[in-house]
């Protein structure tokens, strides 16, 4: 067939085009001779948490000094005017092998620079070479981006950096798993005291019979099976920096009084001991209780709840922060496919589910999720492989979640036939049949809707 007919039969427009770039597993970018992004696909969602409209439009560089990539390969192909290949890290953890292609005017002056990566975890045995003009380093700055789209949870870290800079004492509400520890590490590094110690305590792992000499020390011979030549404790040991009090909801009353005068005089006596011991510390703690209530209880001091709730940070549940949902699952796979050694991917089916699962345990439960799902799956994580809670909440949801427009309609029946096509005929030849396609077409809705369904 003459190559004119087979464009003509393709129909090959604009938006065709868009859609098998959009198609394509590695990622593609465009950037004009001002270093602005003209066109990116699909994939930067998955390597930046980024949708295409947040991307196109920006400068290059503008996103590779908010840490969405290191290091930054573009001004390096504007000076040199050839291709350069480089290894990248992403803000998700997404390790890259990023070709970068100049294309030049008759001047010989760049017009355009193409850009194609892949991940680096299909390449297990290949050695890459960083680039001869930079040096692989660690971010200057690990807290410097708590991964977010939301803008609620945007305001929360603008606010904490702002009590950062004070030495206040500060309160950080939430549910279990919401990341209120990783919330802490962020003030303190934003801090003044970023070089000095950052220590934690769980109140609600440790006996109460052994947080005190955990927090305060003891002398020598304080108490039987006491350490001979006595204990620093971590108020101590954290002086200069700052002690993270997790759980403090489940202090006991008794140690609330002596952390409340440490907090108010800086002052404290270890065990056993007779003299004071004075330390320069802040104090970071952190609760999934209500202490108001438990103050009116007396079960928590009225005077330590004011005294710890000079600034209160409330950190949102998951559930109400889902736009972050699909950019925390891709963070967590490139984590496990690299700690296991493992090259596993996610269906698209998979992804829209797990939108839809309620989250109670938060992030923590969403990491340890996808540990086990890179653990016991196939090459693809498909539906068939999540738990059963976590798969009858996501199909509850999507049935009660009616077709907006025709068109949502039109694609939810399309996908519905094709996958319980596919699970019984197994092969495009026999789904074209079945639907009395085109083998193409149905070769294409197979691979749009079908990726966790393995062939036998």
């Amino acid at each position: 067939m003459p190559l004119s007919n087979f464009q003509t039969n393709l129909d090959l427009n604009m938006e065709a085009l868009i859609k098998i770039l959009d198609y394509s597993s590695d990622e593609i970018f465009v950037i004009n001779k001002d270093q602005k992004i003209i066109y990116v696909n699909d994939a930067c969602k998955k390597h930046y948490g980024l949708n295409k409209e947040d991307v196109i439009g920006k400068a290059s560089m503008e996103l590779a000094d908010k840490g969405y990539w290191y290091p930054s390969i573009f001004p390096d192909v504007l000076e040199r005017k050839e291709p350069i290949t480089i290894k990248q890290t992403t803000i998700l953890g997404a390790e890259l092998l990023t070709s970068v292609v100049p294309i030049l005017n008759d001047q010989k002056e760049v017009e355009l620079i193409v850009t194609t990566a892949r991940e680096l975890q299909s390449y297990k045995m290949l050695k890459v070479k960083e680039s001869d003009s930079k040096k692989s380093k660690k971010a200057e700055d690990p807290f410097g981006s708590i991964m977010t789209n939301n803008e609620k949870v945007k305001n929360v870290l603008k606010f904490a950096k702002k009590v950062a800079a004070a030495n206040s004492t500060i309160l950080i509400l939430g549910e279990s798993g919401t990341g209120k520890s990783i919330l802490a590490q962020y003030i303190h590094e934003k801090g003044n005291r970023r070089n000095g110690p950052f220590l934690t305590i769980n109140c609600a792992a440790i006996p109460a019979e052994l947080m005190e000499s955990e927090l305060f020390g003891y002398t020598p011979g304080s108490f039987t099976n006491a350490n001979r030549s006595g204990k620093k404790g971590i108020l101590e040991s954290a002086d200069g920096g700052t002690v993270f009090l997790d759980e403090i909801g489940d202090m006991p009353l008794p140690l609330q009084a002596k952390i409340l005068q440490v907090i108010q005089e800086k002052k404290f006596i270890p065990i056993g001991g007779i003299k004071e011991k004075s330390v320069d510390i802040r104090i970071i703690a952190a609760t999934n209780k209500d202490l108001s209530k438990m103050v009116k209880s007396k079960t928590f001091r009225e005077d330590l709840f004011y005294r710890l709730n000079v600034a209160d940070i409330k950190m949102l549940p998951l559930r109400e922060r889902r736009e972050d949902i699909i950019p925390l699952i891709y963070n967590f796979l490139y984590k496990f496919n690299r700690i296991l050694e493992m090259n596993k991917l996610i269906s698209k089916d998979c992804l829209e589910w797990l939108t839809h699962y309620s989250w109670p345990g938060n992030i923590r439960q969403l990491e340890n999720l996808i540990e086990k799902l890179v653990i016991v799956s196939n090459d693809v994580i498909g539906i068939d492989d999540l738990p059963e809670d976590i798969y009858n909440q996501g199909l509850a949801q999507i049935e009660n979640t009616a077709p907006a427009t025709l068109n949502e309609a039109v694609e939810l029946a399309k996908k519905e036939m094709i996958r319980k096509s596919y699970k019984v005929n197994k092969s495009s030849r026999r789904v074209a049949k079945d639907l009395q396609i085109s083998q193409t077409y149905a070769a294409r809705l197979i691979r749009e809707y079908c990726q966790d369904l393995s062939e036998d």
